[in-house]
């Protein structure tokens, strides 16, 4: 009968990977499950409630010492004993911080539950969508309450007060969450993206898309863009800037897996912006696409506050909570039916303390021969 362990995050995140409902149902299954004492206390569950669904509860030490499965959201491996193979199961983002990777001993197996293709069967795994569009409706609200004007039209006996301008640049899960959520609070909303694709869903959410002419796509990169002319990217900055400038909220979303985030807003657009105008930048932690943001920080450039923030979703616990667990639940049982199917083999990362993922393997030998 295989342990599964349930670690408590940093600090700073008090997310939980699988509530307690989760947990009876692995209970139920005849798996032993053990969580780290004080696992849900941010979001005001305790130690009992786990108790109640069958869970033992342990100091971290001990929590992964004993157990076959360790999960959790992000951890970081700091020399714990290991008293046989432990298969480490959390959203890693390996392909942009390899170097965590070494740490771990040869005893050990990473699964990145982040690396889940975007399919069907994965859909109900998919931690990367569900934390993203939290984090595109926190996006909103945390620029609502950081700029200096309001987001809906008023109209009053003193005048009429027009709405906000919102600008999104990108229109993938967080981006497309961040529109909706822009235009239920009554903002005019204009949203970008390199793939023309994205413009239907852009548009059935009532914001305007900003297209740039000459754009080169191909349905054989499977929805990714294609490197465009140097003549294609300079019309694409002046139309980003142009809009930009208007804006008084902009939310940025657009990421490159394992690359560093794509610059498209620069620091002679924000010295153009209107003073108390609001970023929030949810690609700061891979560099960021505003040009001077700071990951983690909330800043001030040239009379607009920047916000950089890639973890938003953490800020709402609860709701977090409430999806990853969902999302743990389904990739949990399908590991343990099969660890061996294309779909786990897929979020493998490191297997006995050997680097398997052929992507990370790729990128490493082209960093050597470089």
């Amino acid at each position: 009968m295989k342990t599964i362990g349930i670690l408590k995050e940093k600090s700073n995140d008090w997310r939980v990977c699988l509530l307690p409902q989760a947990v009876k149902t692995l209970n139920d299954r005849g798996y032993d499950v053990i969580t780290e004492e004080g696992l849900g206390n941010g979001i005001g569950l305790l130690n009992q409630d786990y108790k109640n669904v069958g869970a033992s509860v342990y100091s971290k030490d001990v929590t992964i010492r004993k157990s076959d499965i360790v999960c959790s959201i992000n951890h970081n491996y700091n020399n714990e004993k290991l008293d046989h193979h432990t298969s480490f199961i959390g959203c890693f983002n390996p392909l942009f911080f390899r170097n965590a990777l070494n740490v771990y001993p040869e005893n050990s197996s990473i699964y990145s539950i982040d690396l889940l293709p975007r399919t069907t069967l994965a859909q109900g795994m998919d931690v990367l969508s569900s934390q993203a569009s939290l984090s595109g409706y926190k996006a909103v609200m945390l620029a609502s309450n950081y700029g200096t004007r309001s987001i809906p039209m008023f109209t009053t006996a003193a005048g009429t007060i027009q709405p906000a301008r919102v600008l999104v640049l990108g229109a993938g899960v967080a981006g497309l969450q961040a529109i909706a959520t822009a235009k239920r609070l009554g903002a005019t909303v204009d949203a970008f993206d390199v793939r023309s694709s994205a413009a239907e869903e852009v548009k059935s959410l009532g914001a305007n898309f900003i297209e740039v002419p000459g754009y080169k796509e191909s349905k054989s990169t499977g929805g990714y863009a294609l490197v465009q002319s140097v003549n294609f990217q300079r019309k694409q900055n002046e139309l980003i800037h142009e809009h930009a400038i208007k804006a008084d909220i902009i939310i940025t979303t657009a990421n490159i897996p394992g690359k560093k985030a794509p610059i498209l807003l620069k620091e002679k657009t924000l010295k153009q912006m209107k003073l108390g105008s609001v970023i929030v930048d949810l690609a700061a932690e891979q560099g960021g696409n505003c040009e001077l943001v700071k990951n983690n920080r909330i800043t001030t450039c040239y009379g607009v506050t920047l916000i950089g923030n890639s973890s938003l979703a953490k800020t709402i616990p609860s709701s977090a909570s409430t999806l990853l667990s969902t999302n743990y639940l389904n990739y949990l049982t399908a590991f343990l039916e099969n660890a061996e199917s294309n779909l786990i083999q897929s979020t493998l990362v490191l297997e006995n303390g050997i680097i398997k993922h052929p992507k990370i393997i790729q990128d490493s030998q082209n960093l050597q021969v470089i």
